[in-house]
C-alpha cells in the first residue's frame, strides 16, 4: 500500500512490557485511517473482522483470567461494531501481521455506556451533539506477539484519532490483574483517578486530558 494523505510521524513507541525503543507509527492514510509500525498494518475495522475480533478479546481475557460477564467486562458492544463506535463520534482499529488480526482497540464516546456495572447489562444510549470524553477500550494483543511494541502501537494510533475527532478527554478503564495494561497506561501519562470492585474484581479507572 503507498502511503497517501497523510505525513509519517516521528513518535517512536517503547516495547510493550520492556521498555526497548523501537520504530515509529507511521501514519499513512487519513481517512479511512491506516498506519505502520513496523511490519504491523493498522486500519480501521470492517464487518467481516467480527468473529476475529471477538475472539481476541476473549481470548486477552481468558490470559489473565477473565471472562464476559463477570460484572466487569462484556462482548455485546461486539454486535454492535457500527453503532457504538464506527457511527457515532468513535473508533475502531486492528492490528494486521501477514495478514492476519493480532491487535486491536477502540475509542467510544464516554456518553454512549454506562460505568461499572450497569455496563455488563448492555446498556446503551444515542450521543449528543458535544463531544468532551472518549474512551479508549478493547486494547488487545494476541498472547503470541506481545512484547513488541503493538500495544503501544495501538494506543498512539487512537490518542491521534481522539485528538482529530475534537475529544477533550481520554478515559480508561482496567483491573489490577491486567499489569501490563496498567503499565501501558502509565506510562503515556495516563492518570488513575479512583478504583472500584465489582463481584470480587478491583477496577481501576484512569484519564488523559488532550487539551
Amino acid at each position: 500500500m503507498e502511503p497517501r494523505d497523510g505525513v509519517p510521524t516521528n513518535d517512536g513507541a517503547a516495547d510493550d512490557m520492556g521498555g526497548r525503543r523501537a520504530t515509529a507509527v507511521v501514519r499513512l492514510r487519513v481517512e479511512p485511517p491506516v498506519w505502520t509500525y513496523g511490519a504491523l498494518w493498522l486500519r480501521r475495522y470492517r464487518s467481516d473482522d467480527h468473529a476475529t475480533v471477538l475472539e481476541l478479546h476473549r481470548e486477552g481475557l481468558a490470559q489473565v483470567g477473565l471472562r464476559p460477564g463477570d460484572g466487569v467486562y462484556y462482548d455485546h458492544d461486539f454486535f454492535r461494531m457500527e453503532d457504538i463506535y464506527l457511527r457515532n463520534d468513535g473508533e475502531f482499529i486492528v492490528g494486521e501481521l501477514d495478514g492476519r488480526i493480532v491487535a486491536m482497540g477502540g475509542l467510544r464516546r464516554a456518553d454512549l455506556v454506562p460505568a461499572g456495572r450497569d455496563r455488563a447489562l448492555g446498556g446503551y444510549v444515542l450521543g449528543g451533539p458535544a463531544l468532551d470524553a472518549v474512551e479508549m477500550v478493547r486494547l488487545r494483543v494476541h498472547p503470541g506477539v506481545q512484547r513488541r511494541g503493538y500495544g503501544s502501537a495501538v494506543v498512539r494510533a487512537l490518542e491521534q484519532r481522539a485528538a482529530e475527532l475534537g475529544y477533550r478527554v481520554l478515559r480508561a478503564d482496567t483491573t489490577e490483574l491486567q499489569q501490563s495494561a496498567l503499565r501501558l497506561y502509565h506510562r503515556f501519562g495516563w492518570t488513575e483517578v479512583r478504583r472500584e470492585q465489582i463481584g470480587g474484581i478491583v477496577n481501576v479507572y484512569l484519564e488523559k486530558p488532550l487539551v
